[in-house]
């Protein structure tokens, strides 16, 4: 009974290896065929010329590789994946040709090989049973092969993206550094290596995660930055500059002048549970508005890093007295010692004297005007006299003879909370 299976075995190995060499003398044609399919069904793979070349070698050395393996018995981990093959899974890599539609063309090409292989086997004289087996035999064969063929590609798309994805952003941010350090630049031939349009009007940002969690911060900050630009309607690709594993330069390009950007970017971040910290410039035109509008998102963020837990998630270069803050971004333990010197204590932290100091603020911020501070505050001007009085006698002392040193510490202390608190 053994024989006899294993006689059937044989038999069916014979006859599998010789539809398949019938049909090597088809290869030209199947490649071809494959090769059209793959240009009716996936957009992404029409490529040039030299790429559509590539593609055809590609899939005639992958039939070959399988139908070898078929013909002379050779169990698929023992075959050696095709040069070309993994040469055009690095180029889809380089091109950013997405993975899904590399793997989309060997499930189609797989079968187109497979139909190939039926009329063949129904154009032998195999007897019924023994065609059925045959074609079962070379499917199973040709399945192993795609699936371990399709792991192959893969890995060798990935590790070509991943190393073409450091050198061009390696290149890119050499390039933007030049501009930021101010080196007279040709802005056509900069926009087309830098593939951001430097002539715009530009809003920077810096976007960064206070901690590593997770392992694919960039990733996520970068699609951030794009989902921010889309919903600032950016007609064209923001620019993204990894700085470390978990910070990130961004540009984005606006069309016009944008009011209430600074507004529109935090409705943009509170409505995302995942949004990083973000600080951002002004939008300023042209490669010295590149330049200013970044160091602005610059002096934002040292403000929101020296704020430390109390930072707020967006930090604006437009926000009322951030410039004045970012002089003493660097210098808080000297500032704490002077806040405490100027408000005493009303420099305390404590959720009264919070409330206390943010309503004298806002009093001395609209000139000393209970009505508007009120409004500002919703509160009851009588409520808010109240505050104010309560304010000046907590620090013991008028703000007449010193208010701009009042206003100045105020305002380092909305900004900077607890680091510059008693």
């Amino acid at each position: 009974m053994a024989d006899g299976r294993a006689d059937d075995n044989e038999l069916v190995a014979t006859s599998a290896a010789a539809i398949t060499g019938r049909l090597d003398d088809r290869l030209y044609e199947m490649a071809s065929s494959i090769q059209q399919i793959l240009a009716n069904e996936i957009s992404e793979l029409r490529g040039d010329a030299q790429l559509l070349e590539l593609q055809r070698d590609t899939v005639a050395a992958n039939v070959d590789t399988v139908f070898s393996a078929i013909r002379h018995n050779i169990p698929i981990n023992r075959v050696e994946p095709p040069t070309a093959a993994l040469e055009y899974a690095r180029r889809l890599a380089q091109r950013e040709v997405s993975v899904t539609a590399l793997i989309r063309a060997y499930r189609l090409g797989h079968q187109r090989v497979m139909n190939f292989v039926a009329d063949e086997i129904r154009d032998s004289e195999l007897d019924p049973q023994l065609r059925m087996d045959v074609f079962e035999h070379i499917s199973t064969i040709a399945f192993r092969y795609i699936d371990w063929m399709s792991q192959q590609v893969v890995a060798a798309y990935q590790n070509e993206r991943d190393r073409w994805l450091e050198n061009r952003n390696s290149l890119r941010a050499q390039q933007v550094r030049e501009i930021l350090d101010g080196t007279d630049i040709d802005v056509d031939a900069t926009t087309t290596a830098i593939r951001y349009p430097v002539r715009r009007i530009h809003l920077a940002a810096v976007v960064w995660y206070r901690e590593a969690d997770r392992g694919d911060e960039l990733v996520q900050l970068e699609r951030f930055v794009n989902q921010l630009a889309h919903s600032l309607e950016a007609q064209e690709r923001p620019l993204f500059i990894s700085v470390d594993s978990i910070t990130g330069w961004a540009w984005i390009p606006l069309s016009a002048a944008t009011s209430n950007i600074a507004a529109r970017v935090r409705a943009f971040a509170e409505s995302r549970s995942d949004a990083p910290c973000i600080a951002v410039g002004n939008p300023l035109p042209g490669v010295d508005g590149f330049r200013h509008s970044h160091w602005q998102a610059q002096h934002a963020r040292a403000v929101a890093i020296a704020s430390g837990p109390d930072a707020h998630r967006v930090t604006a270069a437009s926000d009322p007295g951030l410039p004045v803050a970012a002089l003493l971004g660097e210098n808080v333990h000297t500032a704490r010692a002077w806040i405490a010197d100027v408000l005493g204590p009303l420099a305390a932290h404590t959720d009264n004297d919070e409330r206390l100091r943010e309503t004298l603020r806002v009093f001395l911020g609209t000139g000393s005007s209970n009505k508007a501070a009120a409004d500002q505050l919703h509160l009851h001007i009588n409520t808010m006299k109240y505050r104010v009085n309560s304010a000046v006698k907590r620090r013991g002392q008028p703000i007449t003879d010193d208010r701009l040193d009042v206003e100045v510490a105020l305002l380092l202390c909305h900004w900077f909370g607890t680091a510059v608190l008693s």
